[in-house]
């Protein structure tokens, strides 16, 4: 079984300016992913971060999830705290209860909290899908996000010491791939 992460798409990192990389098709990637996992009957998990203090404090606007991937039906919402949307969140439990096996992963920033999940869930075992056209970031000093999005779908692919089938996968190849399974 197969489970659809969406990572920290908020108001307060996707919808002020300067807002991220290429986030119009981002967000429509996720979109066709979300229907797509739906009509196949794969779990779609919203994973909200939440930092008091901050633009993400918990029941702002900045908190919330972008209207465009606004919860339905059956998706799940899990809070988290770190960049690890395993680390002390019931992520873990959700996924055996489901019996998940092979994550699908999207969502916002690449470089830190979609690295670090990819990483956590090839650690613990599943195999990963980086969604290789549904993740973004913004601009850093050091480097374009373009270029951030580019090095994270060239180099964890490469992580074969976890064991686990991890690859980095456009959204056009998936859902084909789930149409046609």
């Amino acid at each position: 079984m197969k489970a659809l992460l969406i990572i920290d798409m908020q108001n307060a990192l996707c919808k002020q300016a300067p807002f991220p990389f290429d986030i119009e098709n981002t967000v429509a990637n996720i979109t066709l992913l979300k229907h797509s996992a739906a009509q196949k009957g794969y779990p779609v998990i919203v994973i909200q971060h939440e930092a008091p203090g901050t633009p993400l404090e918990k029941g702002t606007t900045g908190w919330q999830i972008i209207d465009a991937l606004a919860i339905t039906g059956s998706d799940r919402l899990l809070a988290k705290t770190t960049a690890n949307a395993f680390l002390n969140t019931s992520l873990r439990d959700v996924l055996l209860a489901a019996g998940v096996k092979h994550l699908l992963i999207t969502g916002y920033a690449s470089e830190f909290c979609v690295d670090t999940t990819v990483r956590a869930a090839a650690a613990l075992g599943y195999d990963v899908t980086l969604v290789s056209d549904a993740h973004t970031t913004h601009d850093k000093p050091h480097a374009s996000a373009a270029d951030i999005i580019k090095h994270e779908n060239a180099t964890l692919p490469e992580l074969a010491s976890f064991g686990v089938s991890l690859r980095a996968v456009p959204t056009r190849d998936i859902v084909l791939s789930v149409a046609l399974s």
